[in-house]
């Protein structure tokens, strides 16, 4: 099978945990508090910033919970993104409002976000989709403009930039995913980032139980009683350990050469699929932009786009759609709500194979059986209708 994603892991990451395994200590230790730093020199932020958690979705949560939303607040995100913002929206009794999203960068736009918003928006969640960083200075000035608190949902963008700046710093509050499907991968993980450096530290306490120390020991250093905990809030046990840090470290060197290779893959798909009829490629990215190339997307006729799935998958290729408009699932279906962009493009848009363990090979016989397919089925729908 030709995966659409796929991590790339190998001795150097085996040696990492294996020292770790060596100390007898897996938990929170030195390689996350160095893991911690190296990732925040990568986005170009300060240590006391970043915090390594198990999940992007947990850093979501904990954006909630540090928003403290209620019934009385609402929260703007696009249709087209991961159900996990919402999910920790609506955990929290707020209402998600979503808004549309450009049919060809799957991203929304300020106008987009700014036609959604109402007196009781208290935060604005983006993603950026693919890795493509869309309007996010843009959609940035408009929050610091109106007071809201911009949070970035950066899963998909862990070496993307807009003019030089790392998405995800942008924002006020943002969360970065590391699960095995993404570039940078540490089995499970995330981290969490955020401006203020006091709403960071509020973050740390809040991922571990909503204790001033997150261990005995670093309790022991300033108490005679380190055994009583000292509890500032009501907290989640969201924190990452030492062998996914060790993980993460090794990867992070490595980023750079994943991101090339995808870069690489993104552009033989376009000059393969340039003249490809009833295929529509992504967009260029704007000057100035850097992508992460966690997605590459074409967008087929909605009429044929499930059969297209279908017939490659019969090929041995696995492709999929990320993500479902939002505001046509059950959990968070609204009549009478028309988002035409995000509709669409949930329609028409079919992600194909992109990792860094793709071959060129393996591309040409992407593109081989995605031309046959799309106009096999297109010839049967002029037929028959």
């Amino acid at each position: 099978m030709i995966n659409v994603f796929q991590p790339s892991l190998g001795e150097e990451e085996a040696a990492a945990v294996a020292e770790v395994f060596a100390t007898n200590w897996t938990g929170r230790g030195p390689r996350t508090k160095a893991f911690e730093a190296e990732f925040a020199e990568h986005i170009g932020a300060r240590p006391e910033q970043v915090l390594f958690i198990n999940s992007c979705t947990s850093g979501l949560f904990l954006a909630v919970d540090l928003l403290e939303l209620g019934p009385d607040d609402e929260v703007v995100l696009p249709s087209v993104s991961f159900v996990a913002a919402a999910n920790a929206v609506a955990a929290a009794g707020a209402r998600p409002v979503f808004c549309d999203s450009d049919v060809r960068t799957l991203n929304p736009t300020a106008d987009h976000i700014e036609r959604a918003l109402t007196e009781r928006t208290k935060a604005v969640v983006v993603l950026h989709y693919g890795g493509y960083p869309g309007h996010i200075a843009e959609i940035a000035r408009l929050c610091r403009r109106r007071g809201i608190t911009l949070v970035e949902d950066a899963a998909c963008s862990v070496s993307s930039t807009a003019d030089g700046q790392a998405c995800g710093t942008f924002g006020d509050i943002s969360t970065w995913s590391f699960d095995s499907m993404k570039v940078l991968v540490t089995g499970d993980g995330g981290a969490f980032y955020a401006r203020d450096p006091e709403v960071a530290h509020r973050a740390r306490q809040l991922a571990y139980h909503g204790l001033e120390h997150a261990s005995a020991f670093d309790a022991a250093k300033v108490s005679d009683r380190w055994w009583e905990p000292n509890v500032q809030g009501f907290g989640r046990r969201s924190i990452g350990n030492d062998v996914t840090a060790a993980i993460g470290s090794v990867q992070l060197r490595k980023l750079p050469d994943f991101v090339a290779r995808r870069r690489a893959i993104a552009a033989l798909y376009d000059r393969l699929l340039a003249d490809a009829e009833g295929v529509r490629l992504p967009p260029p990215l704007p000057e100035g932009h850097t992508s992460s190339h966690y997605f590459y997307w074409v967008q087929l006729d909605a009429a044929v786009r499930g059969q297209v799935a279908r017939d490659l998958l019969e090929r041995g290729i696995f492709t999929t759609f990320r993500y479902p408009a939002l505001h046509k699932v059950p959990a968070y279906r609204s009549e009478g709500t028309s988002l035409p962009g995000a509709e669409e493009a949930a329609d028409r848009t079919l992600l194909l194979p992109l990792h860094q363990g793709l071959s060129d090979s393996e591309v040409h016989t992407v593109v081989d059986e995605l031309r046959k397919s799309v106009e096999r089925r297109s010839q049967a729908l002029r037929i028959g209708g």
